[in-house]
């Protein structure tokens, strides 16, 4: 009887399951397939031998790893402006969604929008490049800190290890703030407006309807969002590091994923490298795992498992 009714209900969505299939094989293609060059990890692994001829050495790799000082260095770094990021790049675009959406006028909103979103689509490489131009000595910061009488002589803000972290989480803000706030507008658009009627019949200001109708009905989506943020806590890429970066700030710039690109594929480990990917993928599971179970407690509608 479950079997005759399972088939159907693929039957009556035999067209969604069609629509969705090119994407289920996209996944599997580029996701799962994959997965069998982790065996990597645990070979010696050389380009120019069969999968056959290439030696098993266990562990020997994650040993390796675990027993490099400098693994414990990049660690901290990945850690510490995984920790800022999360913190500001999940909080503001929901502060700057929440002043957004009690916007009035409508064409000051979207153009706040617009230009909001306007950064994202520009490259690292662009925005890396302009920073530098602003935040060097002869750059407009420098030059309006010591205008403002703030400051006596230049500071090397790119070139001193203390900058680093802080400068790296305000540029990634700017870039994306506009655009990590969209989704958040969207759950807004959803939430009854005559429950924002009847709180301002009960006296309720704005602030107060925000915070006692707006947050609660997009609630959801926060929680969501937070734990496939918390997911990603290590996964931050490398693009900002290596182009914001220089030996003088090394010990403060170098991530996981410039580890992985340094200490293992630029000399033709690939074992090694691979062995630091299959840890990042144990870390981020075991942190969506935990975020999910937290989340249940707190928000059972905002688990994602």
């Amino acid at each position: 009887m479950n079997l005759k009714r399972a088939m159907g209900k693929i039957y009556h969505q035999r067209y969604l399951l069609l629509m969705s299939l090119p994407f289920v094989i996209w996944v599997v293609i580029f996701k799962y397939v994959p997965i069998w060059g982790w065996t990597m990890a645990f070979q010696e692994y050389k380009p120019h031998r069969t999968f056959w001829q290439q030696p098993w050495v266990g562990l020997a790799h994650f040993r390796e790893l675990f027993r490099d000082p400098m693994f414990y260095e990049v660690m901290r770094n990945t850690l510490v402006m995984s920790v800022l990021s999360l913190i500001c790049g999940y909080t503001l675009p929901i502060i700057f969604a929440l002043l957004l959406n009690e916007l009035r006028n409508g064409f000051f909103k979207r153009f706040v929008q617009t230009v909001s979103y306007l950064p994202h689509f520009v490259s690292w490489v662009i925005v890396a490049s302009m920073f530098s131009k602003l935040l060097g000595i002869d750059g407009g910061v420098n030059q309006a800190l010591m205008a403002l009488g703030i400051i006596d002589k230049p500071i090397l803000f790119l070139a001193q290890g203390r900058y680093f972290w802080g400068l790296v989480t305000s540029i990634e803000v700017w870039k994306e703030i506009g655009w990590n706030s969209i989704i958040f507008l969207a759950a807004m658009m959803a939430v009854d407006p005559d429950l924002y009627d009847a709180a301002a019949v009960d006296g309720a200001g704005r602030f107060r309807r925000m915070w006692h109708v707006t947050l609660p009905g997009i609630s959801t989506v926060i929680a969501i969002m937070l734990i496939m943020s918390i997911g990603n806590l290590i996964n931050i890429g490398f693009e900002k590091q290596f182009l914001l970066g220089n030996n003088l700030v090394k010990d403060y710039s170098e991530v996981l994923d410039l580890y992985v690109l340094n200490y293992g594929i630029r000399i033709g480990r690939y074992s090694y490298g691979t062995a630091i990917g299959i840890f990042k993928s144990v870390v981020s599971v075991t942190l969506l795992l935990l975020a999910n179970g937290i989340i249940r407690r707190i928000n059972p509608e905002g688990r994602i498992i």
